[in-house]
């Protein structure tokens, strides 16, 4: 069983990155891949994890794009973060997380009892800021009881506190991660209940431009939308994952609760050439 998205605190997740690697364990997890927000900063840390547990580690992100108003997200798995080209997509993209969070506070701030100060407590070191850690923030002033409510309130798309982020496109992010050594799988691109998804010529766009997988195995993908998934990914003899996008206590996502084929992750190790794998591989 392995769960190809996870979160730590390294972004919007709740536990420490040897945390969920340890919680992985116990889940009964062969392994995992620690996919937070636009950041390698995790990776140290889940990798001593997965060493001491016995699980195999496959560093990856969850790298942030933007199609018109679709926004789209894009997994990389064992990319190079030094590589010159992803490294600085990755830090405008984190660039403009700040800058949008900052202007989402103040939105906020207008009609609640909220600071920027009291985001930013809300970040760990490091960390990559997002929509969650205002969420966070909206719990500890106490407007809200949790981060459910808070993005079924204030946080979602229709507010008017939303503020768009400024992303590559995602053919742009594709050919980054390529470029890296990385191996690019669209995240729950069916999850109509987030926003607008992609159309299937958007989709084939992105295969185009050197998107290996997708994503099907995910509770926000809708059952047409699982069905589309895998139409393409039979024309295009594309990677098919499962995971759970756990984040901890910060969403009710179980660890382990869909997971990829040993298959599929074979074809990912073999495909991606940017940063190895850690632990042992038994396909």
């Amino acid at each position: 069983m392995y769960d190809l998205h996870v979160h730590s605190d390294a972004s919007d997740g709740t536990e420490p990155p040897a945390q969920v690697v340890a919680a992985a364990a116990r889940a009964g997890l062969k392994g995992v891949a620690l996919t937070d927000h636009d950041t390698a900063a995790g990776w140290e840390e889940a990798s001593a994890g997965a060493v001491r547990h016995g699980l195999l580690l496959i560093p990856g992100a969850e790298i942030t794009a933007q199609a018109g108003p679709v926004s789209v997200h894009i997994l990389s798995y064992l990319h190079d973060p030094e590589h010159p080209g992803f490294a600085a997509m990755s830090s405008a993209v984190r660039r403009g997380r700040v800058a949008r969070a900052q202007r989402i506070a103040e939105n906020l701030g207008r009609d609640f009892d909220l600071s920027w100060t009291d985001v930013l407590a809300q970040v760990g070191p490091d960390a990559t800021v997002g929509r969650p850690h205002i969420a966070d923030a909206l719990v500890s002033v106490g407007v809200v009881a949790d981060r459910s409510e808070a993005f079924a309130r204030l946080l979602h798309k229709g507010t008017k506190y939303y503020v768009a982020q400024q992303s590559p496109s995602p053919s742009e992010a594709v050919a980054q991660i390529r470029d890296a050594g990385g191996v690019p799988v669209i995240a729950h691109a069916m999850a109509s209940t987030r926003g607008e998804t992609l159309s299937t010529a958007q989709l084939e766009q992105m295969v185009e431009a050197g998107m290996l997988g997708v994503e099907i195995h995910h509770r926000d993908n809708t059952p047409q939308g699982r069905r589309l998934l895998k139409e393409l990914a039979e024309r295009h003899r594309l990677i098919v994952t499962g995971a759970s996008d756990y984040h901890g206590a910060g969403k009710p996502n179980r660890l382990g609760e869909n997971t990829t084929d040993p298959e599929m992750v074979r074809r990912i190790l073999e495909a991606g050439s940017g940063t190895p794998p850690v632990g042992e591989v038994s396909l």
